[in-house]
């Protein structure tokens, strides 16, 4: 007589339902996580992939030492890590209503990497070390100036579709202006907040180097640091994560319409191009050669931008009056 192994069931020895456990998640390397929306912890971090410190980071850790760079990196890497995770909760790279066209993404990218190695050779060519000085004042000048202007595009180009939308799709659009409000008020409220929160920051060390030395000095150095600069790190985390997607989305205005991010790009880097004229004038080099470089990067994008509207048109009936 055998005895044949118990077949299993869906209940336990003792009569209850048997527990389940979930299957193994796959290893997925570091790297790779940092390149989703969320991030992994700092436990995950500092365990690795085996699940326990390493003897290195246990070296680190222990070695008072080294603290002074280990622990403003694990502070930094946490503040990165929620600043990251807010940024995506309010700018996803994938927004709703937008239409993600492989062929159109193809392009731009083309078309901006283009337009770096053109303006670089013509600095590099016929430009001097005014030029490259001018350049890197424009530069910062779009880098600060870059939001608000793209609030007034968005809000001339929302304000024309409302206009020329029918009444029943023009409802439809007033009902999705308040998430897209709510998002740029983010945006533009830590934008304000950077020089306020510098300033602060300022006054907190300033405050430090006025009292001196003592028994407790060194709590409140590590208080007055933390006070002040930690909000403004978090800041800058959360404009560096949500630029990209506010500016490439126009605020996740592409709940009101498809064309929206498009028709604003368009606006915007018309108003630059302008701008730039206006500040440095022409690029350097021949008078014909500096009119095409003028021209050519906002006429590519406003045909790469009518090309997508018109792809979204004809594959995904997507109308100008809703």
């Amino acid at each position: 007589m055998s005895i044949d192994a118990p077949r299993p069931s869906g209940r336990s020895t003792y009569g209850g339902p048997r527990p389940t456990s979930d299957p193994p998640r796959p290893y997925t390397p570091l790297w790779r996580r940092l390149r989703e929306d969320e991030w992994p912890s700092l436990e995950e971090v500092l365990r690795g992939r085996r699940g326990h410190l390493t003897p290195g980071m246990l070296l680190v850790l222990l070695l008072p030492c080294l603290w002074g760079l280990t622990v403003p990196l694990m502070v930094g890497y946490q503040l990165a890590r929620t600043a990251r995770r807010r940024a995506r909760r309010l700018f996803p790279v994938r927004p709703e209503g937008h239409i993600e066209d492989p062929e159109v993404l193809r392009l731009q990218r083309v078309r901006a990497w283009l337009a770096l190695v053109l303006s670089g050779a013509l600095l590099a060519v016929f430009g001097g070390s005014k030029d490259v000085s001018d350049a890197q004042k424009q530069f910062l000048q779009r880098l600060l100036f870059a939001p608000w202007l793209a609030l007034l595009s968005a809000a001339a180009v929302v304000a024309l579709l409302l206009w020329v939308a029918r009444p029943g799709a023009r409802q439809g659009m007033r009902t999705q202006l308040w998430p897209a409000g709510r998002s740029a008020l983010w945006f533009f409220g830590a934008w304000t907040l950077v020089p306020l929160l510098f300033m602060a920051a300022g006054k907190g060390m300033t405050f430090l180097s006025s009292i001196g030395s003592g028994q407790s000095w060194l709590l409140v150095w590590v208080l007055v640091v933390f006070v002040c600069w930690a909000p403004f790190w978090w800041v800058i985390f959360f404009l560096c994560f949500a630029s990209g997607p506010a500016m490439r989305h126009a605020f996740n205005l592409s709940a009101l319409h498809a064309a929206l991010p498009a028709l604003v790009t368009t606006v915007l880097v018309w108003v630059f191009a302008f701008l730039g004229l206006s500040a440095g004038g022409l690029p350097p080099g021949p008078v014909p050669l500096a009119v095409c470089a003028f021209l050519g990067g906002p006429l590519s994008v406003t045909a790469l931008a009518w090309w997508e509207i018109h792809r979204l048109r004809r594959r995904h009936g997507v109308r100008w009056r809703g």
